[in-house]
């Protein structure tokens, strides 16, 4: 066998540090005789070109190159070997820089482990065998599971780019939890007016055709792997049809019965919601209670009200390429934090409720009156209301700071003579505008701020008119199920695991699903519409249409004769890339989740898993010719 050793120079970082002229003396002992060539700066065009010149004039079987790390050029050597018509995966690389020449003072000990790393990767080069890209059709549909700001902007940025968008939201109307906040930190802009535009892109926009939304719509199952989701989304009747809706509201004025939340069994989700057509709750429906009430039916004008589907779902079997996470987050339940009053008191708000009587179209109509009818003269404001406490919640929500500064401007046009008293563990106003507020706050001296160190001494705060919570951000109550239908981890808190937390952290374990907002740890709304556009982005780069996706031959596989179905690899697997069948009970390996890791191979205790290009013949040979 014809085995090709290169060495690169790398200008005097190696070639000062080892003596190349004992290398090859070594490198002429060994079996087959292999031919050794020394390019100073291998990587470089011209030590490319160079390269790929003798590859084809030598036509080595075998290539081994003795130079960086392989991160760094691995695959640089591989194009090289394609290059020259040679398979790129019968190349072997030695670290011979910043394992030798870097970390060994001693020329003599630096070139004797030269050559015993050359011996370890020829012996083992010898036995690696050509291996081939396999490549697969594709879907390069997406769908977006939640419509809130994050999913929004993933869906309108991927319909632009021509893409086929399926946008499910589980209730009724599109923009998530910011649409119940009156104004938004820093600038106190009103978020329905702020969000608008791009619900009405999604809803009647120049791409709009390019997304279908689903409301009332949840994901039930998914099945398949990048590029070939399949995905199954049950949906619940509206009962009224939206293109045959003129939001005329008459369904609503004539209903006799009420939601929990106030509103009319048939009416519309908020006087601001989108899409701005009515929906039948079913269960405070008077049919739900055997009567057979239709008037909603009878007075729509429009004839856009059916009640033929009562008590029917719909399931629709979809297939897509990727999967883009927006569900959101939850607030913390604040009659958990005991002694602060939310379940006893009648004037201890937490934010949303707050935030509703702020609201213009909320219970009183913008005006902020305590259950008695009367304007407080005294607000306190708690905040980290369940954060950064281990028995709560151990993290900081970092945004908490900020709506509660904001709430005390609200209150202030309000009210202004009301006394504001902020308690709060730390101050949390990142950002280059987020100071601005509390700087004004602080200048004018018509608002307090006092330091607190447990939660359980608010219990002792001075008594005011009116308490606050700000309660800490964690997960929607929807992750977990959704996580565990898509075979996604979790993290320590329950948000979505990110692949990585500074370099990838728009992906997820399981290649083709993207977690992105709120779900995958509290942010505002600015960090959350950039990650959903992240995530449409890392969506286009990788599913083009017309294009295959490549399989990297490095990867796992099962021999099933010997597998004995313990399915330990299952459970080591950290990219979710083998599933069990039950029917043959053998694992399985999807070669284009597996990254070829290794994990499997090492834990499989019948050694049933083979690691492509990683052999246990190659490595033990490998370690043999270390020894020698």
């Amino acid at each position: 066998m014809k085995i090709g050793i290169y060495l690169c120079g790398c200008g005097s970082m190696i070639s000062e540090k080892i003596c190349f002229e004992d290398v090859r003396e070594a490198v002429g002992s060994f079996p087959d005789q292999p031919y050794l060539t020394v390019v100073d700066f291998i990587c470089s065009g011209e030590g490319r070109t160079a390269f790929i010149e003798e590859l084809k004039r030598e036509r080595p079987e075998r290539v081994v190159v003795a130079a960086c790390s392989p991160r760094d050029h691995e695959a640089t050597f591989r194009h090289c070997l394609s290059e020259a018509g040679i398979n790129p995966y019968l190349l072997q690389m030695v670290n011979i820089r910043e394992q030798i020449a870097w970390v060994t003072s001693s020329r003599k000990e630096a070139t004797q482990k030269t050559i015993g790393m050359l011996r370890g990767a020829f012996y083992r080069v010898r036995l690696q065998v050509p291996l081939d890209v396999m490549t697969l059709e594709v879907c390069t549909d997406v769908l977006v599971i939640g419509a809130g700001p994050a999913g929004i902007k993933s869906a309108l940025t991927l319909a632009e780019a021509g893409r086929r968008v399926t946008l499910v939201e589980r209730t009724p109307s599109i923009g998530g939890l910011p649409m119940l906040f009156e104004e938004t930190f820093p600038n106190l802009e009103c978020s329905a007016c702020m969000l608008e535009p791009a619900m009405m892109d999604v809803l009647h926009g120049e791409h709009s055709k390019q997304i279908e939304l689903l409301t009332l719509a949840e994901v039930v199952e998914v099945k398949g792997s990048y590029g070939n989701f399949q995905v199954t989304v049950r949906q619940q009747a509206r009962h009224v049809s939206q293109s045959g809706c003129i939001s005329c509201g008459q369904c609503a004025a004539v209903c006799p019965a009420l939601r929990s939340d106030g509103r009319k069994a048939i009416d519309f989700a908020s006087d601001v919601s989108l899409p701005h057509v009515p929906f039948l709750d079913e269960k405070a429906c008077l049919r739900s209670k055997g009567e057979s009430c239709q008037i909603c039916q009878d007075s729509c004008p429009a004839g856009a009200v059916a009640l033929g589907q009562f008590g029917l779902t719909q399931s629709l079997e979809l297939q897509f390429g990727a999967i883009v996470v927006a569900i959101g987050a939850g607030l913390y339940d604040a009659a958990r934090l005991n002694g602060l009053g939310i379940a006893t008191s009648s004037d201890v708000y937490d934010a949303l409720q707050f935030q509703q009587m702020l609201s213009l179209i909320g219970p009183s109509a913008g005006e902020i009156v305590s259950k008695g009818g009367q304007a407080p003269a005294s607000i306190a404001i708690v905040h980290c209301a369940g954060s950064l406490d281990q028995e709560h919640i151990a993290y900081c929500s970092g945004i908490c700071c900020r709506y509660a500064i904001a709430f005390s401007h609200q209150i202030l046009t309000r009210l202004p003579d009301c006394r504001i008293t902020h308690y709060h563990r730390e101050l949390v106003t990142p950002g280059k505008h987020s100071s601005e507020l509390l700087n004004k706050l602080k200048e004018e001296g018509r608002v307090e701020f006092r330091r607190y160190e447990n939660i359980r001494e608010l219990a002792l705060m001075p008594a005011v008119e009116m308490v606050v919570l700000c309660n800490a951000v964690v997960p929607s109550d929807a992750a977990g199920q959704l996580a565990a239908l898509m075979d996604v981890p979790l993290d320590g808190d329950g948000f979505f695991q990110e692949l990585h937390g500074q370099l990838d952290a728009c992906q997820s374990f399981v290649k083709g699903i993207y977690p992105v907002g709120a779900c995958r740890e509290p942010m505002d709304i600015p960090t959350a519409v950039n990650e959903g556009t992240a995530a449409a982005a890392l969506v286009l780069a990788g599913l083009r249409p017309g294009r295959k996706l490549e399989i990297e031959p490095v990867h796992a596989e099962v021999e099933a004769d010997r597998c004995s179905g313990c399915r330990l690899c299952v459970t080591v697997c950290p990219y979710r890339a083998i599933a069990f069948d039950d029917e043959n009970k053998k694992a399985m390996v999807n070669a284009l989740l597996c990254r070829g890791c290794g994990a499997c191979v090492s834990a499989c205790p019948a050694a049933a898993i083979r690691g492509h290009g990683y052999s246990d013949h190659q490595i033990m040979a490998e370690i043999r010719g270390l020894l020698k």
